[in-house]
């Protein structure tokens, strides 16, 4: 080979490689950054976040924790409830429908305001493809929010955490979503599920009773709370009460000053308190970001560009508390909310590293 064809032959190497910099590795990244992950498993559970990238690619928004919703509802052989706050998905719309067509018992129940959000063609699409397979959506029809998002499948599984089921949430937003399967706090999600939609109860006008307050599988308890009926966040304060060795906390919107005050109490206790808080909203005279900042707390604004969601305490690494339920008066007294707390170390262990990632974004965008 002759200088001349090596040196062209050296430039076709050269751009090649430059082609897949350019343009395979960036979608490899997307790809990394729309997966799952991280996530935990255990016997009767699994356990999913999303990962937000730090530049957001609409062409990445595929794979990730919607596909868990999708495989469930494709999976039902007889029944799929789903009590959904925001829905714009369509494959969890045309999962829905399929399972509709195969004559799967399919029911819904939202927020009216996501009803009326005529100016969104993703949502209005979404439902337009549940209610064409003849799936009956029920509307709060009130000034409080039916805030839930849950899924019931087959009266044996259920789907819940801090997830709305929309692909913001999916893919820009940090977020859980929990499956269990268990048979008991199925029980209690349908139950809840069917004052909203058979009784058209809403927030404290539900029942109070639930099926099964705690449920035990082997070595670990599981604690169902929903609101408005039940205040969650007096559970909530008993366990930051009782902690004895640390408490972590991932905050959308954190504005109550019962469950505030209980934390500060145990920082001045000598408990370590950690926690991050969704920066919207943090800095107002409604959060306890700055009371618990001035009190010694190690608390951080998040370090997402769109929004952190969660609404997650880990208290003495063995407990977690998860769910819809917003650290806020109005969660407590009028909305549609659950919370689930789950005694078990495994459990604690997944989510209190969703804290150190959370916690490590913060502090790289604060420069701390």
């Amino acid at each position: 080979m002759d200088m001349r064809r090596r040196l062209t032959y050296l430039a076709v190497v050269l751009l090649t490689i430059s082609i897949v910099i350019a343009v395979v590795v960036p979608r490899m990244r997307g790809s990394e950054a729309s997966r799952p992950d991280p996530a935990a498993s255990g016997p009767w559970f699994d356990i999913a976040f999303t990962t937000p990238a730090e530049t957001d690619q609409p062409g990445t928004h595929h794979g990730g924790i919607d596909t868990r919703l999708v495989s469930l509802v494709d999976g039902a052989q007889r029944t799929v409830d789903i009590a959904a706050y925001d829905f714009d998905l369509m494959n969890v719309a045309e999962a829905m429908a399929r399972a509709a067509g195969r004559g799967v018992r399919v029911r819904m129940v939202t927020d009216s305001d996501t009803v009326a959000n005529v100016k969104d063609e993703h949502v209005q699409a979404a439902l337009k493809t549940v209610r064409a397979a003849k799936v009956t959506i029920v509307e709060d029809n009130r000034r409080a929010i039916m805030h839930h998002k849950f899924a019931v499948v087959d009266e044996a599984i259920v789907l819940t955490g801090s997830w709305n089921f929309t692909d913001g949430d999916t893919y820009r937003l940090n977020n859980n979503a929990v499956i269990v399967r268990n048979a008991q706090l199925a029980e209690n999600f349908t139950h809840e599920f069917e004052e909203m939609f058979v009784k058209k109860h809403f927030g404290p006008t539900k029942s109070k009773v639930v099926p099964n307050p705690q449920i035990t599988i082997g070595t670990s308890t599981i604690e169902t709370y929903f609101a408005s009926e039940n205040d969650p966040s007096q559970p909530l304060t008993r366990r930051i009460n009782a902690s004895t060795s640390r408490i972590d906390f991932l905050a959308f919107s954190f504005t109550h000053d019962g469950l505030g005050a209980a934390l500060i109490s145990r920082k001045r206790a000598g408990i370590p308190v950690r926690g991050v808080f969704e920066k919207t909203g943090s800095e107002t005279r409604f959060a306890e970001y700055a009371h618990l900042k001035d009190a010694g707390a190690e608390v951080y604004q998040d370090g997402n560009r769109y929004v952190m969601h969660h609404k997650v305490f880990v208290i003495d690494g063995t407990t977690t508390a998860f769910g819809s339920f917003n650290f806020s008066d109005n969660a407590s007294t009028d909305n549609d909310e659950n919370l689930i707390i789950v005694d078990d170390p495994v459990f604690a262990k997944a989510f209190t590293a969703e804290v150190d990632r959370i916690v490590a974004v913060a502090r790289k965008a604060s420069g701390r």
